[in-house]
């Protein structure tokens, strides 16, 4: 069996997880906050026939060996944390993050983390997500409000009639060693794992924290373009992986007809 069927297969396989990955960043291009992903490819062991400066019967080196590889697979698919877009909507509890950081939010009493900040009321007056999950530190906008405001280190105002401070609380700010470990849950939130490191709480503004823009949102950082042109070098080269299933094929089928 010619090993290059196999090795052809596993290409084939890469790539398909490859589209997979680049339909999910198309699928999310207008999802606030998302970011996009990247799948990551390292080739599997390779069949030594001959070693690199091994010494011939003649006592010379040679300067190259026979190593024939058995193709390519998946090595993971990490999350990209570069920052998207921002779109003014003037919204009081659209909250975007300029820089780094996740807000924390209650999920299923679970702490979590978001970088979407299209916050909402729900009937308690507690902000929350668009699912419902509790923005930490809590906080109950009182029904008399008249407006919201919210500055760039994360202190929110509620103001009343006359402009009378109604509540405040002050929005902190969590920063990952290694954000790409993050657990993706869906619903733009992400858990915690011993890859990412532990959540480290901050003020906005301060340590290498970002900043928090009210009135905006944070958009996908999917670039359109760029995911169009990956999609068709996936599409070629799994394409080209079958073109050398077939020729593989063909010189099998030459080999079962020379006795004929």
């Amino acid at each position: 069996m010619l090993r290059g069927l196999w090795t052809a297969a596993s290409g084939m396989a890469a790539q398909q997880l490859n589209v997979d990955v680049i339909s999910n960043n198309l699928a999310n291009v207008n999802t606030t906050g998302f970011k996009k992903s990247r799948a990551d490819f390292e080739d599997l062991m390779y069949q030594t026939l001959r070693l690199p400066g091994a010494t011939t019967a003649a006592g010379t080196q040679l300067p190259t060996g026979i190593q024939i590889g058995m193709g390519a697979k998946p090595m993971g698919v990490q999350k990209m944390f570069s920052q998207g877009d921002y779109n003014q909507t003037g919204n009081e509890l659209d909250l975007a993050i300029e820089g780094k950081g996740f807000f924390k939010v209650i999920s299923n009493d679970e702490e979590v983390y978001t970088r979407s900040g299209n916050f909402k009321l729900d009937s308690e007056g507690y902000v929350c997500t668009p699912a419902g999950d509790r923005l930490e530190p809590e906080i109950t906008i009182p029904a008399n409000t008249v407006s919201i405001s919210v500055d760039s280190e994360g202190r929110l105002v509620a103001f009343g009639p006359y402009n009378t401070e109604l509540a405040t609380t002050d929005i902190k700010l969590y920063t990952f060693i290694n954000p790409a470990g993050l657990y993706s849950m869906g619903r733009n939130l992400y858990r915690p794992t011993e890859a990412s490191g532990e959540a480290t709480e901050g003020a906005p503004g301060t340590e290498g924290v970002g900043t928090i823009a009210q009135g905006y949102l944070e958009m996908s950082n999917v670039n359109v373009v760029e995911e169009m042109v990956g999609m068709i070098i996936a599409q070629r080269a799994y394409e080209v992986n079958s073109k050398a299933i077939q020729t593989a094929d063909n010189m099998l089928q030459m080999a079962n007809n020379i006795k004929r």
